[in-house]
């Protein structure tokens, strides 16, 4: 069974720096995509960035620039580097692997809280 589970969160300043980490364990067949999102405060969850199956990379518009998100085949780990981090980047981060060939499936970690004080 797939489970993704994040660490590295936790609290910083403005203008600091978090690495999260995103294990993946079950050994998916066939990983199609990796992401981070965010839900912060009273907003909806939203993709921050994603890594696809030929390492090609998406960011949102308010984190280009200041996040970098990579994976490591060997160690089956996602991580999100963030810099130049600012109270509204404050959120619970959420992993998700999406796999499969013919048919997709999906799933998400458990969430680990970024809190960006200013």
């Amino acid at each position: 069974q797939v489970q993704l589970v994040e660490s590295g969160g936790g609290l910083v300043q403005a203008g600091g720096s978090l690495t999260l980490s995103c294990k993946i364990s079950g050994t998916p067949v066939y990983i199609n995509a990796l992401g981070w999102y965010r839900q912060g405060p009273g907003k909806q969850r939203e993709l921050v960035a994603e890594i696809g199956r030929h390492e090609s990379t998406t960011y949102a518009d308010s984190v280009k620039g200041r996040f970098t998100i990579s994976r490591d085949g060997w160690k089956n780990t996602v991580d999100l580097q963030m810099n130049s981090l600012t109270p509204e980047d404050t959120a619970v981060y959420y992993c998700h692997v999406i796999w499969g060939h013919l048919d997709e499936y999906d799933k998400w970690g458990q969430g680990t809280q970024v809190t960006v004080s200013s």
